[in-house]
């Protein structure tokens, strides 16, 4: 799942997602005020309906992805949010983030890919600035078809709950729990469940 392999997957399709926020984002952070110069990470951004959604809720966005054709759909469509997002081509798993420069870091199903020494998921945790949130969802595994059946491996890549697990004492845990899905699964899927893990960074 590299650079190439999700710009074609971009590619085949005028438009791959619906265009809406993802639900577990909405539920969580709408009730969470920006403050005035609220920053927000949107990792993963695709072709940008939660960095979009943050702009428009008052976040001032840093929305990452590696596909340059996502970014470019994405940007399309923020001609009203002139300066409320920055677009970039980003590989956490070659560059971290700023440190401590986001009252929230949001990963919406990004897959990151499991490494040794943690060091992506890490420098995710890390941008996180103290008293700022961190928002990370995945599909919950036992809705996926059979190893087998598919062509990615899915524990390959952090699960919620294991990004719970590498939270030190700097952080407290809000939520950590398996939810039904706020908005009918993608053609072709069957994700009815969410995995969802709130933190927020004390210090």
């Amino acid at each position: 799942m590299d650079a190439q392999f999700w710009d074609d997957m971009y590619r085949s399709a005028d438009q791959l997602h619906s265009g809406n926020p993802n639900g577990a984002l909405v539920t969580e952070i709408a009730g969470l005020a920006p403050g005035p110069a609220g920053r927000a990470l949107d990792v993963g951004c695709g072709e940008g309906a939660d960095a979009l959604w943050l702009a428009r809720h008052g976040w001032q966005v840093t929305a990452l992805d590696i596909s340059p054709t996502a970014l470019e759909r994405a940007a399309a469509t923020a001609a009203d949010l002139s300066g409320r997002v920055e677009w970039l081509r980003f590989d956490l798993t070659v560059t971290a983030p700023p440190a401590a420069a986001f009252d929230l870091v949001s990963a919406q199903y990004f897959p990151l890919p499991r490494q040794p020494e943690h060091t992506a998921a890490r420098g995710l945790l890390d941008a996180v600035a103290p008293g700022g949130t961190l928002l990370f969802v995945g599909h919950d595994l036992a809705d996926l078809p059979p190893r087998e059946e598919m062509d990615v491996d899915p524990g390959a890549y952090y699960q919620p709950a294991e990004i719970a697990g590498l939270l030190d004492d700097d952080w407290t845990v809000l939520i950590d729990e398996t939810r039904p899905r706020t908005a009918p699964a993608p053609p072709g899927t069957h994700h009815t469940n969410d995995t969802v893990l709130r933190a927020r960074r004390l210090r």
